[in-house]
C-alpha cells in the first residue's frame, strides 16, 4: 500500500493504493493492463463504423467569449475533450490542459484560447499521465506563465512533472485530500483506468478523478474511466455534488474500450450513481481516439435526454463558452 503521508485520507479503513506483484498500481475492483494481442485484434479486425465515421464531419461548437477573464465569479469553461478552466471562490484552476496539437493528437476543433489567456492560475490538476491529459508543451508553457501555481496530481507523477521544470507538485493517493486557498478542498478518487507514456512504464504512475469543493459548490471531474462501483461510492462520500463532468466518448469497439472508457449510456448511469445535480459531458468530439463516428456520443446522449432517461440537468456548453455556476 502506498499514499502521501502528508495528506489526510478521507475514507475510513483505506490504507493506501494497492500495488501488484511487479510494484504497479492497480484498480482494486478491475485490475487492467492492455494486452498487445487485444490492440492487434482491434487494429486488424473488422471496423463496422468505418464508413459512417468517414462521413461524419460533426464537430462541437466553439465560442471564445473570454467572459471568464473579465469577471471573478465562479465559472466552468470546457476547453474541449477533457480540458477545463474553473474558478471557485476566486481561485482559478486548469484541469488536464492540452492546448496544442501533438504528433498523434490533432485537435478537430481549434483551441479557443492560447496559453496567455490563463494567467494568475492557482492550481493545475493533472489526472493521469496519458498524453491527451498530460501534455509536456502545454504544462511547460503554463508554468512559465504561472510560476507560483501548484500542480496537483497522482502518486509517482512528480518525477515526470519536475523533469519538465515544475517544482510545486503535490502527489495524491486515492481518497486523499488537499486543502488549498480560500477553503478550496481537492480530493483524488479512484477511476477504472490505467497509465502509460512509454513502453516500460505501464501503471507506474497513478490515475484518478478529482472532487473540488469550495464550500458553496462541489464539482466532480471524472477523468477517464470505465464504469464501476466507484460512482456509487462517490455519492456516499460526497452526497451533495453540484456538477459532474463525465466522459462519453472513445467507447468503440466496446469489447476493447469498456475497461477504460464509458459509453454514453454508461455515463448516464454513472451520473445517476453519483447523485450529482448537473451533468457536463466531456471526452468526445475533439480528438480521434477510437472507432465511433465523431458525433455519435453526443447523438446518443441527446436521444437519452429527449426520452427522459437523464435524472438531472444536462448541460451542453460550447467549447470555450463560460458557464457561470
Amino acid at each position: 500500500m502506498i499514499y502521501n503521508p502528508s495528506l489526510p485520507i478521507i475514507k475510513p479503513g483505506w490504507n493506501g493504493n494497492p500495488l501488484d506483484k511487479k510494484g504497479r498500481f492497480c484498480n482494486h475492483e478491475f485490475p487492467h493492463i492492455p494486452k498487445f494481442k487485444d490492440v492487434w485484434r482491434w487494429q486488424t479486425g473488422p471496423r463496422p463504423f468505418k464508413k459512417e465515421k468517414k462521413l461524419d464531419l460533426w464537430k462541437p461548437e466553439s465560442l471564445a467569449d473570454s467572459l471568464f477573464r473579465r469577471k471573478n465569479d465562479d465559472c466552468i469553461v470546457w476547453l474541449g475533450h477533457a480540458w477545463f478552466f474553473m474558478r471557485l471562490n476566486g481561485i482559478s484552476m486548469l484541469i488536464d490542459p492540452v492546448l496544442f496539437n501533438a504528433r498523434f493528437l490533432k485537435h478537430r476543433v481549434k483551441p479557443p484560447y492560447t496559453p496567455h489567456a490563463f494567467g494568475e492560475i492557482d492550481y493545475i490538476l493533472v489526472s493521469h499521465d496519458h498524453r491527451d491529459h498530460c501534455d509536456e508543451k502545454s504544462l511547460k508553457r503554463l508554468m512559465r506563465l504561472n510560476p507560483r501555481a501548484t500542480l496537483i496530481t497522482g502518486l509517482n507523477m512528480g518525477r515526470l512533472l519536475r523533469k519538465w521544470g515544475h517544482n510545486h507538485v503535490v502527489e495524491m493517493g486515492w481518497y486523499q485530500q488537499f486543502h488549498g486557498f480560500e477553503n478550496i478542498k481537492i480530493t483524488y478518487l479512484p477511476t477504472r483506468h490505467w497509465a502509460r507514456r512509454m513502453l516500460r512504464d505501464t501503471n507506474k504512475r497513478l490515475w484518478g478523478a478529482f472532487v473540488i469543493e469550495s464550500g458553496a459548490r462541489s464539482v466532480y471531474f471524472g477523468s477517464d474511466s470505465g464504469y464501476g462501483s466507484h460512482f456509487k461510492e462517490l455519492s456516499e462520500l460526497f452526497p451533495n455534488l453540484d456538477y459532474a463532468m463525465m466522459g462519453i466518448g472513445a467507447f468503440q469497439p466496446e469489447w476493447f474500450m469498456q475497461p477504460v472508457h464509458m459509453s454514453p449510456a454508461q455515463a448516464v448511469q454513472a451520473f445517476h450513481d453519483s447523485g450529482a445535480k448537473h451533468f457536463i459531458p466531456m471526452h468526445h468530439g475533439t480528438l480521434d481516439l477510437s472507432d465511433e463516428p465523431a458525433g455519435l456520443p453526443m447523438r446518443l446522449l441527446t436521444e437519452a435526454h429527449a426520452e427522459g432517461k437523464i435524472n438531472g440537468q444536462l448541460i451542453l456548453p460550447k467549447i470555450g463558452e463560460t458557464l457561470w455556476v
